[in-house]
This record gives C-alpha cells, sequence and structure tokens, in this order.
C-alpha cells in the first residue's frame, strides 16, 4: 500500500516531462500562427480588386499588366493549406510560390502606377497603397511567428523527453516552415549606370 503512492508519484512524473501536454499546445500554437498567415493574405487579396480598379481608370494601355495582377490573385488565392497539410512540404511550399507570384505583379502594377502622376495623387490611391503597405507588413510577421512557432514545435518533438511522448501518443511529424519563393530572389540585383561617367 505504502508503495504505490511513490510509485503513482514517479509515474505521473515520468508521464509529465514526456510531452503529453507540451505537444499538443505547441501544435496548437503552429496551427493558430498559419492561420494569422492566412488571413493577413486573404486582407491583401481582398485589397487587391480595388487597387486595381483605382489603377484601372487612370492607365492607358497597361491591360495586360492588371490583367496579370488579377490572375495571380486568382491562383494564390486558390491555393489553400490548411493545418493538416502543414506536414507536407510541397503544398507549403506550393502555397509560397503563389503568393511569391502575386508579390511579382504586384511589383509590377505598382512600377505602372510610377509612371502615372495623377494615380498616384488620387486619394484613394494613396489610401489603399498604404493598407497594403501596412498588410504586407502583418504578412511579414505573422511568417515570422509561424516560423517561430515551427521552430519550437519540431524541436521539442525532436527532443528528450518530449519526444518519447511526441511518438508514441501522438506520432508526431515536423511541420514546414515557410520559405518566401518568389523566382530571382536568390539572385542580387544588378545595377548599371552604363557608359554616364
Amino acid at each position: 500500500m505504502k508503495l504505490r503512492l511513490p510509485l503513482a508519484l514517479a509515474g505521473a512524473a515520468a508521464l509529465s516531462g514526456c510531452g503529453l501536454n507540451s505537444v499538443p499546445t505547441a501544435e496548437e500554437n503552429v496551427k493558430a500562427r498559419w492561420a494569422d498567415v492566412q488571413a493577413d493574405y486573404q486582407r491583401r487579396a481582398d485589397l487587391i480588386p480595388n487597387l486595381v480598379a483605382t489603377v484601372k481608370g487612370s492607365v492607358q494601355g497597361e491591360d495586360k499588366v492588371l490583367t496579370d495582377v488579377m490572375n495571380a490573385r486568382a491562383k494564390a488565392t486558390q491555393v489553400t493549406v490548411n493545418a493538416g497539410d502543414l506536414t507536407d512540404a510541397a503544398k507549403v511550399q506550393q502555397f509560397a510560390q503563389a503568393q511569391g507570384q502575386l508579390n511579382g505583379s504586384l511589383s509590377r502594377l505598382l512600377a505602372v502606377s510610377e509612371r502615372y502622376p495623377d494615380v498616384k495623387s488620387q486619394e484613394n490611391f494613396k489610401t489603399l497603397m498604404s493598407q497594403l503597405e501596412g498588410t504586407e507588413n502583418r504578412v511579414t510577421i505573422a511568417i515570422r511567428d509561424y516560423n517561430t512557432a515551427v521552430q519550437e514545435y519540431n524541436t521539442r518533438i525532436r527532443t528528450f523527453p518530449d519526444a518519447i511522448g511526441a511518438k508514441i501518443f501522438y506520432g508526431a511529424k515536423p511541420y514546414t516552415p515557410y520559405a518566401a519563393t518568389t523566382p530571382g530572389a536568390e539572385n542580387a540585383p544588378t545595377v548599371s549606370f552604363g557608359n554616364s561617367f
């Protein structure tokens, strides 16, 4: 009888150190941070049609750029990754690529708008650009927070003693960190001043 209490306490202490609570807590944190990434990208997607409509009335002959932005937006919103897909690196990569293509299209739209002073002077354009800039900052922070949560979770499920509970009780798999995949981002920009010197 007296031996049961110490054994029960030792068993409880051993189980508490095996990730029974910390692994699911860390996993839920990853899922919540991913939801933040998705929400911020959706906010950006919701701003784009208004931005395109504002620019469209003031630019001439730039229909291809406007169409490219809307097509990239459509593709980006079609690629979805739910919390269950976060261990599939290919799906996370596909999502990142779609968002990167939209970034490229938006950059071309902003370059076009620079050539039209009347677009830049419109109050609606200024407001939308401010909102878009704020949203891009939110996306950056959400991705950083998601990647931090993934790192903490992946470390937890691979280190002792939590690795025991992670494997035995949960069959835990590592989550995939988000990596932006803007085409050409791996190359440094080339600056050329020609022969003007």
